[in-house]
């Protein structure tokens, strides 16, 4: 339970001073609610008793029927006020999680972004903190509510009828619910979960054969992915039934505890009445506030019966981001003798490698060893050699995402790992085999790279990325494009996210095979266009064709 803890503390920091209106009110509703019956009680029964023993005249129902007004109107404005304040206050501090949850997603280690499937993870997180929104409406708000009114029933019961009442409506509450809902949890557990499993399932699947219609159908994989979502759905439908089937079950079983309750506190407020300790109107108060009082258990039920869903959806919110050891465990290198430069102080934009090594967890050899070279400004090295060699790995190196097993990366003389990231950002970009585009406008995916972007630097980035005549066909700037970029070829797509980057006009940029999914001819206009773009700049990137290996001023072979 212990992710269900974390879960409810952070909703409480969030929204603190409103969720606790919200509980002070839903104390007020339940307190209410049995003051409203059980004065109601022993005011019929204390009404009858003076009619029968004629003294009915005198007896005043002015103040008691005052007071079932107060209570009656007042439980009413509470139960407003609670629903007003609780659900605005949890909606408020959902959506605050939900910010935190993507801000430490984004701040995940590389290479657990690049693993990343961003609707995936996007729907996982929407779904699992919705899934959070009854952990305090419908299980930590009726909990507290009603363990502070049962407390304070006790306390009246006590004073006003018999201790030994008020132990046995309030007593009898709490151990008898608590029994039967701790039943209902347990028996809920596995199926709450499975709802919720087969529920996100459903929803991704339907979300992957939406983007994917058109794969699909061309390869006739639409009537096996319908079969799917058809079996998530139903599976989903399945444990949902056997959640409310316990539900049911316990509901009963509360019905029948209040029910008993009622029953043996009518027995034992009629023995003290005959025994003269009460009267039968005080005696009447006890069992109309015991049947008030079984109100506190009822809203426990949901909660109870989805505490499965919640605690896995809980156990997935509080999980810290995939953090690869590699990016963690190496310590930034030391800096060389020479005096250390800042980004953009003058010292030469060069790029040096020096005896790096780097060895991934449970890997049986290391991903790069002892690996040394230079990038000088304004010249062009290709990383070459066969795939898995570790080219992406340098890049990603060099970049300042990874860290060094041992060796350092220097940038203007400087290791990588201490330069803060906005400085190194505004000198460095590092454009991966995966980029990301947005659903909108080329021009607001190219106004990404910076604010205050005109519409002649955009065709200018075009230009240079071999991307004119493609826009340009497609209706030029303006022109829409769907989620993740759809729309565009994978090569167009690449394209567009090269004009993006070539718009920051790095010192240093690192490209990990940039014309891939080119034809010959196009890839090397996009080589040449990216170096007139940025001619002083040096360049590093990853190589498996030969047009990249002929605009290479140098190779560097790996492995």
């Amino acid at each position: 339970m212990r992710p269900l803890l974390h879960a409810l503390r952070l909703l409480w920091r969030a929204e603190r001073r409103a969720l606790l209106v919200g509980l002070a009110l839903s104390v007020c509703v339940l307190g209410m609610g049995a003051a409203l019956l059980g004065l109601s009680g022993w005011f019929v029964t204390a009404a009858g008793a003076a009619g029968l023993a004629g003294a009915g005249i005198a007896f005043d129902v002015f103040r008691p029927g005052a007071g079932v007004r107060f209570f009656a109107l007042g439980r009413t404005a509470a139960r407003y006020g609670e629903r007003l304040a609780t659900h605005d206050a949890t909606l408020r501090a959902l959506s605050r999680l939900r910010i935190d949850l993507m801000r430490r997603q984004a701040a995940a280690p590389w290479e657990a972004l690049m693993r990343l499937r961003g609707e995936a993870a996007l729907t996982r997180i929407t779904a699992d903190v919705d899934a959070l929104d009854g952990l305090y409406l419908r299980l930590a708000l009726p909990l507290a509510a009603g363990a502070l009114t049962l407390a304070g029933a006790f306390a009246l019961l006590a004073w006003l009828v018999d201790l030994r009442v008020a132990a046995l409506v309030c007593g009898g509450l709490a151990l008898g619910g608590g029994l039967i809902l701790r039943r209902a949890g347990r028996a809920a557990f596995a199926p709450s979960a499975a709802a919720e499993a087969g529920a996100q399932a459903l929803r991704q699947g339907m979300i992957d054969l939406s983007r994917a219609r058109r794969d699909l159908v061309v390869f006739g994989g639409m009537e096996a992915a319908r079969v799917a979502a058809a079996a998530h759905d139903r599976a989903s439908r399945e444990a949902l039934r056997a959640v409310d089937r316990v539900e049911r079950r316990a509901g009963l079983r509360l019905t029948i505890l209040a029910a008993a309750l009622a029953a043996a506190t009518l027995a034992a407020g009629g023995a003290l009445a005959a025994q003269g300790a009460i009267s039968p109107a005080v005696a009447a108060l006890a069992v109309f506030a015991a049947l008030a009082l079984a109100e506190t258990l009822g809203p426990l039920r949901r909660g109870a019966v989805e505490l499965g869903r919640m605690r896995d959806a809980a156990a997935r919110v509080m999980a810290a981001p995939e953090a690869p050891a590699e990016t963690t465990a190496a310590a930034p290198a030391a800096p060389t003798a020479a005096a250390p430069a800042v980004p953009g102080d003058g010292a030469p934009a060069s790029l040096r490698v020096e005896a790096v090594s780097l060895r991934r967890p449970g890997a049986a050899r290391p991903a790069l060893s002892d690996v040394s070279l230079t990038v000088a400004p304004g010249e062009t090295v290709a990383l070459v050699g066969p795939s898995g060699v570790g080219k992406s790995t340098l890049l990603a190196l060099a970049a300042g995402v990874l860290a060094p097993d041992a060796g350092q990366v220097l940038w203007r003389g400087r290791p990588v790992g201490p330069i803060p990231e906005a400085e190194l950002r505004a000198e460095i970009a590092f454009l991966p085999q995966r980029s990301a585009l947005v659903a909108g406008t080329i021009l607001e995916n190219l106004a990404l790279a910076r604010d205050g972007l005109s519409e002649a630097e955009a065709w200018a980035a075009l230009d240079a990325a071999a991307l004119r005549a493609t826009v340009e066909a497609r209706g030029g700037l303006q022109s829409r494009l769907g989620e993740g970029g759809a729309g565009l070829s994978g090569g167009e797509s690449r394209r567009l996210a090269l004009a993006r980057t070539l718009l920051r006009r790095p010192a240093l940029l690192l490209l990990d095979e940039p014309t891939e999914g080119l034809d010959a001819p196009t890839a090397r206009r996009v080589l040449a266009g990216l170096r007139a773009w940025l001619p002083e700049a040096a360049i590093l990137l990853a190589s498996h064709r030969g047009a990249e290996r002929e605009a290479a001023d140098r190779l560097h072979s790996l492995g």
